[in-house]
């Protein structure tokens, strides 16, 4: 994948590691953004503009995947850390067990860029978390793009 970050400054996530997450997480991470990870953990796009539903987002930074959070000085965008500050609006059936949406960007308007998992725990589309707008077990997304290659590609300066 052509699509870099700059400004990487976390280690780059194992083969292992990825799989205890999707285990925890009960999904299969799609293989274009595993490899994406893998490269660019926590990274800040080079490319870091696109529109959806009629509004123009601009990432702040990917999330991480860490080993430990707490043992990195900023661990605080590590996807567990992100995901667990908002639990409860991030998923729309109280009995899920794994997660609905994974935030995997932050994006300047305080939403966060997360692959969504309601549909398929192995295909999930990308969509835009509205913060603003979600209540608990009550999500408000809009879809960007079926796959995650599919989103880097629509990316712009």
């Amino acid at each position: 994948m052509e699509t870099r970050a700059e400004s990487i400054i976390y280690p780059l996530p194992s083969d292992q590691l990825l799989s205890k997450e999707e285990g925890f997480w009960r999904v299969e991470l799609p293989s274009d953004y595993k490899e994406f990870i893998k490269i660019n953990n926590g990274g800040i796009p080079e490319r870091r503009s696109f529109s959806c539903d009629g509004h123009n987002y601009l990432i702040t930074r990917f999330l991480c995947i860490l080993e430990d959070p707490t043992k990195h000085e900023f661990g605080i965008f590590d996807i567990d850390s992100t995901k667990s500050q908002f639990e409860e609006r991030l998923i729309d059936d109280e009995d899920l067990i794994g997660v609905a949406l994974l935030p995997v960007a932050v994006l300047f308007s305080s939403d966060f860029l997360c692959l969504d998992f309601r549909k398929s725990r192995k295909s999930p589309n990308v969509c835009v978390w509205d913060h603003a707008n979600s209540g608990e077990f009550d999500p408000v997304s809009y879809v960007v793009t079926d796959s995650f290659k599919d989103f880097l590609a629509m990316l712009t300066e």
